[in-house]
């Protein structure tokens, strides 16, 4: 009997995975998809008169929909394009008419000098 190569043999104790895609699948299914609010009219003045408060480098939690569910991110402001209708907390772009709510999050308190 021929004696088996060392990587042939490992490929014997690799994960199967039998239903390639079945997880993520089952993940995808578990997420509630919903519909985008409408906000009323005290909503909107009440965002817009957030959006007069905020600058770049603020640090804002802003909450928004995106692909069929509500999504909430922390973090710096890095652009507000008011042509493009973008706001860019870090790394992601945020259409202005996907904005649900933001909040200006507080300075962080430093060390009080000598």
């Amino acid at each position: 009997m021929e004696k088996m190569k060392r990587e042939e043999r490992a490929k014997q104790f690799m994960p199967f995975d039998a239903l390639k895609g079945f997880r993520e699948a089952l993940l995808e299914k578990e997420r509630i998809v919903v519909p985008k609010r409408e906000l009323s009219e005290e909503q909107k003045e009440e965002l817009d008169k957030k959006f007069l408060q905020i600058h770049k480098n603020d640090m804002i939690t802003v909450e928004y929909f995106q692909k069929g569910e509500y999504v909430r991110v922390t973090g710096m402001i890095s652009g507000i394009d008011e042509t493009s209708r973008l706001l860019r907390v870090v790394n992601t772009k945020i259409p202005f008419d996907d904005i649900s709510d933001l909040r200006k999050e507080a300075p962080a308190k430093g060390k009080a000098g000598p």
